[in-house]
């Protein structure tokens, strides 16, 4: 196993990142799309096309930098899976050792290299510097910590659903793409989580943009802060938010199933790896809980992390052999003293 890279790109951001590890985000991108098969590759220019047309029309303020990281890649596909939505996530919020609120994420997703490929990227915006456990080439986040100030991670919302079964499968999730797509002003969520992490100095503020700017698609963040009573989960549609406090288990489901939604991954899925991580002490070893149901064939990284002080944060990226049924580790941990000791050489 490998030492997970850490880049320092507080000068230039995404842009920066993309700019430096050209060869790892061709790597990445060809590592996705190598189930797909070659002939269908032509498709990503239009879709490419497609996306940016419609981020254009979005609340984000990171078209620019989305471009520019296309243009600087030089290959088509950094705009559509940047714009991909396809992952699930099992994240626990509580009170951690020595009292620092703690989260503890995994992500799920179907492609293939997301895992080898994973790095640790120390950006800054106005409020200050934060750590985003991202990709080369990616433009929003998705699990990140500002030491001081906050955590916060994405999970997948559970899917609208208007006719149950197999069959309406395909119609709700069209209808779903045409409604995101309809959603002018809304912010893709992982936009949205940057911006927080570049503009808000406390948990409270980002609690408060995270709950009160529109979507382009239902979304739950999970929060936690510095102090004890800072831990929270954001349930988001649209235009509506619903803030729950104290600490918190989440799958992709509402904490109080709804009806006209699904749950991602099935209901029953989502059980089994909430009721793990709530049996998993916070005293127990780095990474106890990271075992099934939470590991799974689609695991591609686990993370643990705390804001309180300088701040804490431990990340494993996985890969799955097609012949094995749960996924090996693919790099050793990333401890924020690692990247503090790369800072300091």
């Amino acid at each position: 196993m490998r030492q997970i890279p850490f880049v320092d790109v507080r000068d230039g951001g995404p842009i920066a990142h993309a700019a430096a590890r050209l060869e790892a985000a061709a790597a990445l991108r060809d590592a996705c799309l190598a189930p797909a098969p070659r002939w269908s590759h032509v498709c990503l220019a239009p879709v490419d096309r497609l996306a940016a047309a419609w981020l254009r029309k979005s609340g984000s303020l990171y078209l620019r930098d989305l471009e520019q990281i296309a243009e600087i890649l030089g290959f088509h596909g950094a705009v559509t899976l940047n714009m991909s939505y396809l992952f699930a996530c099992t994240t626990s919020a509580d009170i951690g050792p020595g009292g620092a609120p703690t989260l503890r994420r995994s992500l799920d997703w179907p492609f293939r290299g997301l895992g080898r490929g994973v790095e640790i990227a120390w950006q800054q915006g106005p409020a200050g510097g934060f750590y985003n456990v991202t990709w080369p080439g990616a433009v929003g986040v998705l699990t990140a910590m500002a030491p001081g100030r906050f955590a916060a991670v994405v999970n997948q919302a559970p899917m609208r659903r208007r006719r149950d079964g197999l069959l309406g499968f395909p119609f709700d999730f069209a209808l779903n793409l045409r409604d995101a797509l309809a959603q002018e002003n809304g912010w893709p969520p992982d936009h949205l989580l940057r911006l927080a992490f570049e503009t808000c100095p406390t948990f409270d503020e980002a609690v408060a943009l995270l709950a009160r700017e529109p979507l382009a698609r239902p979304v739950l963040f999970t929060l936690t802060g510095t102090a004890r009573h800072e831990i929270a989960l954001i349930e988001r549609t649209e235009r509506e938010a619903r803030v729950l406090r104290g600490p918190v288990v989440v799958a992709n489901d509402w904490q109080q199933p709804a009806a006209g939604w699904k749950a991602r991954m099935g209901f029953e899925n989502n059980e089994a790896r909430k009721a793990l991580l709530r049996t998993t002490p916070a005293s127990a070893p780095a990474f106890a809980w990271a075992v099934p149901p939470v590991l799974n064939h689609t695991t591609r990284l686990v993370v643990e992390m705390s804001a309180r002080g300088a701040g804490e944060l431990s990340a494993r990226g996985y890969e799955c052999a097609p012949w094995r049924s749960l996924p090996e580790p693919a790099t050793r941990d990333f401890r924020l003293a690692d990247g503090a000791a790369a800072i300091a050489a």
